[in-house]
Parts: C-alpha cells; structure tokens; sequence
C-alpha cells in the first residue's frame, strides 16, 4: 500500500518541525494514541487503537528515524503488531517546506500489512489509512494554533 499527500499547515516550519518531534504534541494528534515514549532521539515507541473495518486492535509500534534534516526532512521505518489483527510495517518520508500561509508538509508511505487487517480489501484499507492521516494532521494543526488544508492525496493498493 502507498499513502502520498500533501498539507498546509497553518504556522511557521520551525513550529511545525518541533511539533513533529515532540511526543506530547504527537500523543494529542495520533488518532486513538493511548501511549508514547521517546527511546532515543530516533526511536519512538507507541500503543494505538485502530479501528479498520471490522477489525478492531491495539497496536504496539517502533518507529525510528534517520536522514535527519532539522527543520526540512526526515525518513522514518516503522512496524507494528495488533496480536491476532496483524501487523503493519513500512517507510516514509516527510518533507517541510514553508509557503504562502504557513508550512507545506509533503509525506510519502509504503506500508505493508498481514494478518487480518491483510485479509480486508485493499480500498478499504486504503480508505482507512487516509482518514487517520487526515485526522492526524487536523489534531495537529489544532495542536499548533492553526488550521490544516490537505492539497492533494493519493492512497493506493499495491
């Protein structure tokens, strides 16, 4: 699965780069984020509840940074496991650029999935992904004091 988009938050990018690295900023955004942790200055560890269609499951995640540019971009692997609802793994890449109006956040995601969260259709799945990516940066940009417009976006199966 692929998850690609673009949003315009509305505050300046060195705001917006150290919400990104700050976890209890991150705890407030994460759609169904119950617990994070900071293990290092790369590695950051999370529980989350997912709700996917019919499957409903607590994940407990890693993620861990590298090619870290402060206040432009940073490349994050990540995995996950839900217990009986599988898993999730993958990459992605964020990039920050500042524009008319604020700070343009472009992401980039790879992911994929197994267990019974693989066994659901891939738009569905797709679907999914892309709401908590929205939801994520709506809370976000709400953490900072501003607003969020998403530019474009495409999620898709492969």
């Amino acid at each position: 699965m692929e998850l690609n988009g673009e949003q315009l938050i509305s505050a300046p990018v060195p705001e917006v780069w150290k919400g990104l690295n700050d976890i209890d900023v991150l705890a407030k955004s994460i759609p169904g984020c119950e617990e994070i942790s900071r293990i290092s200055p790369e590695e950051i560890h999370a529980k989350v509840m997912f709700k996917i269609g019919p499957v409903r499951a607590r994940f407990a995640g890693k993620l861990f940074l590298s090619d870290i540019v402060p206040d432009q971009s940073c490349s994050m692997a990540f995995e996950g496991s839900g217990g009986a609802a599988g898993f999730a793994k993958g990459k992605s890449r964020v990039e920050l650029k500042q524009a008319e109006g604020g700070t343009l956040v472009t992401y980039t995601t790879e992911a994929s999935i197994g267990g019974k969260l693989g066994q659901i259709g891939g738009r569905l799945i797709s679907a999914s992904a892309k709401k908590i990516a929205d939801d994520f940066f709506q809370k976000f940009a709400k953490e900072l004091g501003g607003e969020t417009a998403a530019l474009e976006s495409d999620a898709g199966s492969k």
